[in-house]
């Protein structure tokens, strides 16, 4: 199977090109993705904890989904797609806003994306990909909260950057 590729993109999320998405790492050039935030009528987040065995971040906590949009796919269709992937859940999503972050991990690779958070509502616990996710919990955002704050080092660092954006975007 060929490598996947993401979608480079300028700083107005205009395509430039296509790329590996280990290479785009390894480079940090930017390039679109899409992080998934699913609530549930009690208003808890849906949070996944990586599988053990993932290339980078395994087992830290972080949101429902997320990943990189493929050539051709809209954020929506690709926000539902890896959410059945990964989370084994079916919901309609609505994209809020986007953002531009870069986090660099300690294996030497970089995210640099220009990310659309997408959001959706469920009350049914996931069927999780194993190959994906090691287990999931609900938590209230302001428990999510003081929990990054006292244990920041089991949340991935995209979480982090996501949760304050959207924290301080639309949580008021």
């Amino acid at each position: 199977m060929a490598e996947e590729k993401v979608i480079l993109v300028d700083r107005q999320d205009n395509q430039v090109g296509l790329m590996e998405k280990l290479e785009a790492h390894e480079k940090a050039v930017l390039h679109r993705a899409f992080s998934v935030f699913i609530f549930n009528k009690r208003g808890e987040l849906l949070l996944q904890q990586r599988a053990h065995h993932k290339y980078h971040s395994p087992g830290l906590w972080t949101n429902t989904c997320c990943s990189h949009q493929r050539e051709g796919e809209t954020n929506l269709q690709a926000g539902k797609r890896r959410l059945r992937e990964e989370m084994g859940m079916e919901c309609e999503l609505e994209d809020l806003f986007w953002f531009i972050y870069k986090a660099q991990f300690d294996n030497g690779l970089t995210e640099h994306e220009l990310d659309h958070v997408l959001v959706g509502n469920s009350d049914d616990d996931p069927s999780i990909n194993p190959q994906e996710v090691a287990d999931f919990k609900w938590m209230s955002l302001e428990e999510v909260k003081e929990d990054m704050k006292s244990h920041p080092e089991i949340y991935t660092e995209w979480f982090k950057i996501i949760f304050r954006e959207y924290d301080q975007r639309l949580v008021k």
